[in-house]
């Protein structure tokens, strides 16, 4: 497989670090690339972070691979994946949901209403939107969600709980997946529709994670809803939810990060001192550094054949489940090696003076676990690739 870029794509890679440099001058910078939050780096929680988003769109890069009669460029879906790449290594938000996830699965399903209100919104970054997926008794087994929604005339009423839900103290729309036919086999029955944040009966509760990392639960108390916000058809929900998860891995689960933290890593390595000579003295540790460059080259071609098949204009399921796998729990394996190599020390918190790299590896070993849950577990992969890539049955 030749994982050179063309030339009208490494032209492309060249344009946006320009646009990234030119950008991280601006007094707001700091707010805006912050590649040490691990974990919601990719997130628009800011005033600052959505500017830069409605700057981004400026520039032309929201929406490049959408069709033009959408507002798009319809260039390869590649050019999202680089402008993300860049994103993604210097900590900057990235394109995210609205473009990919939402934004595709509207393009694809929604009513034309749907698409003439959000679509222009998204494109030119003027909205954010939260994923409500998981509940309580619904996290990797999707399919068991119980929040109801029962129609009431022109109204969807919805009563029940969300959980995991990272995006809701700052989105404006939330993308809520719902039981519409109780009586339906639970992959039956669910229907997908956009609500709101801030629609009466809507109540959101703050959850720390232990990497830092906020995430809610949101309560809804007889929440109404136009019947003109469901998307696509109803009972169809479980199709829309798949397809707009399999967007959300190509388009989040970026390698640039875990390359800049493994090369930040062997820096670090250099510099610190055991028995007065530097770490990477060590046969263990040159040996820990070489599997980690090995790994790191695997997940970049691992993200390539997820690539590959996009472009194919296939939805790239089983790829998308073997990238998101490997790579995020690299991220986990490179804080443990860290953590390994610099002992004692490398157990200090960022609010410690002599933590090395200011606790950046603490942190991440705390915030790496993150990953491997959000977008669908560890196990809900391995799930995805046994079955749908190697043909094993379910039981």
């Amino acid at each position: 497989m030749d994982f050179d870029f063309a030339a009208s794509e490494r032209a492309f890679i060249s344009d946006v670090r320009e646009f990234l440099t030119t950008h991280r001058e601006q007094d707001e910078a700091d707010g805006v690339f912050a590649p040490n939050r691990e974990a919601d780096s990719m997130l628009s929680d800011s005033a600052a972070r959505r500017v830069f988003n409605q700057r981004l769109a400026k520039a032309g890069y929201l929406g490049m691979s959408w069709d033009e009669q959408y507002g798009g460029q319809a260039r390869d879906g590649i050019y999202d994946y680089l402008l993300n790449e860049e994103l993604a290594s210097v900590g900057a938000p990235l394109i995210g949901k609205g473009v990919g996830c939402i934004g595709k699965t509207l393009i694809n399903h929604g009513s034309e209403r749907l698409k003439k209100e959000f679509l222009p919104q998204i494109l030119r970054g003027e909205t954010e939107f939260a994923l409500g997926y998981s509940e309580p008794g619904a996290g990797s087994d999707l399919a068991s969600l119980q929040l109801k929604a029962e129609r009431d005339g022109e109204y969807w009423v919805f009563n029940g709980q969300k959980m995991w839900t990272t995006s809701a103290h700052f989105a404006d729309w939330y993308w809520v997946a719902a039981r519409t036919d109780p009586a339906a086999a639970k992959h039956k029955g669910i229907s997908v529709f956009l609500i709101p944040m801030d629609a009466p009966g809507l109540r959101i509760t703050e959850i720390r994670t232990m990497g830092d990392h906020r995430t809610n639960q949101v309560f809804f108390d007889d929440v109404r809803v136009h019947t003109d916000y469901l998307v696509g058809e109803e009972n169809q929900g479980w199709l829309y939810v798949c397809e707009a998860l399999d967007y959300e891995r190509f388009t989040l689960y970026t390698i640039g990060p875990l390359r800049t933290k493994f090369e930040a890593l062997v820096d670090l390595l250099k510099l610190t001192l055991r028995d007065g000579q530097p770490l990477t003295t060590k046969d263990s540790v040159r040996r820990g550094i070489a599997r980690l460059a090995c790994d790191v080259e695997t997940a970049t071609m691992l993200q390539r054949r997820v690539i590959a098949a996009a472009l194919r204009g296939d939805v790239p399921t089983v790829e998308a489940a073997m990238c998101k796998l490997y790579s995020t729990e690299l991220g986990r394996r490179l804080a443990d090696f860290a953590l390994d190599c610099l002992g004692p020390m490398g157990l200090l918190r960022r609010s410690a003076a002599d933590a090395p790299a200011a606790g950046k590896w603490e942190h991440s070993y705390r915030a790496t676990v993150v990953d491997t849950i959000g977008g669908g577990s560890s196990e809900i992969q391995k799930n995805i690739i046994s079955r749908r890539g190697l043909g094993l049955p379910s039981k």
